[in-house]
């Protein structure tokens, strides 16, 4: 009998601990929690992580593991704000 195939992200629910402090992870999160949320430059600055490096934290660490909703608005000359929902 042939297997089910998995889907990306099927199988997995979010995690339920919070972010150890003191991580790169948990300065990122801080910063989307922020009332202004954060650009992608202000991001880099702080982790010292690559901007790529940065939505890949998005899309993987926040968004797939931690179950966290980012969101981002157009500001001033399309400089995007993300935050937290």
């Amino acid at each position: 009998m042939p297997r089910p195939r998995r889907t990306p992200g099927s199988g997995r629910h979010p995690r339920s601990e919070p972010t150890r402090g003191g991580t790169k992870q948990a300065q990122l999160i801080a910063l989307l929690r922020r009332k202004q949320g954060a650009t992608i430059a202000q991001i880099v600055e702080a982790t010292g992580w690559q901007p790529h490096t940065v939505r890949g934290a998005f899309a993987g660490a926040l968004k797939k593991r931690l179950g966290l909703i980012v969101t981002s608005e157009k500001v001033e000359r399309g400089t995007r704000v993300y935050r937290l929902a």
